[in-house]
């Protein structure tokens, strides 16, 4: 059964300082093993969280004021619609397993400094990284091959979203 929707209003709190992918965060200990219903309420989550990417990335990029980010602007439009497509497959992948998708919203990051929303965007990223590498494995320990699939394609993207907004923060 699906948790109840979070608020869908946006937090204006400072982010956390952006931070870079350490070895320690991708030496994580063993994925939690679960159950085939436990991974369908993970990817819920997650779900949930590809929806606040989107609409994340399409505020920060209406918001973001300066010419020096005209650019990463521009990628962050594209990075709204991969999002919606990682919602499009994870949606499939949780009806194929018998779940229902959510329609949950995580909670989006705003901020008046397009600096710090370049930061909160990395900081999703990064957090996406460390998730689907769980889930990956978590989807190998059941043996469903075709999810783990679909996940490495949506990893694989997000690691870029990651190194292009590193690269925007140079950092």
């Amino acid at each position: 059964m699906a948790k109840p929707a979070p608020k869908k209003t946006a937090s204006a709190a400072k982010a956390k300082p952006a931070r870079t992918l350490t070895a320690a965060d991708l030496k994580r200990s063993t994925p939690r093993a679960v159950t085939r219903e436990e991974l369908i309420d993970l990817l819920n989550g997650d779900l949930a969280k590809e929806f606040q990417a989107l609409v994340q990335y399409v505020q920060h990029a209406a918001a973001m004021t300066g010419p020096q980010y005209d650019a990463i602007k521009a990628e962050l439009i594209v990075h709204s619609n991969e999002e919606h497509a990682h919602a499009i497959s994870l949606a499939d992948q949780i009806d194929f397993m018998g779940g229902v998708p959510t329609v949950d919203v995580a909670q989006a990051h705003i901020s008046p400094d397009s600096k710090v929303m370049l930061e909160q965007d990395l900081e999703g990223e990064l957090d996406a990284i460390v998730r689907y590498r769980e889930r990956i494995a978590q989807a190998e320990m059941l043996q469903e091959y075709g999810l783990r699939r679909a996940l490495e394609d949506i990893l694989i993207t997000e690691e870029e979203h990651a190194r292009d907004l590193q690269d925007a923060l140079d950092l």
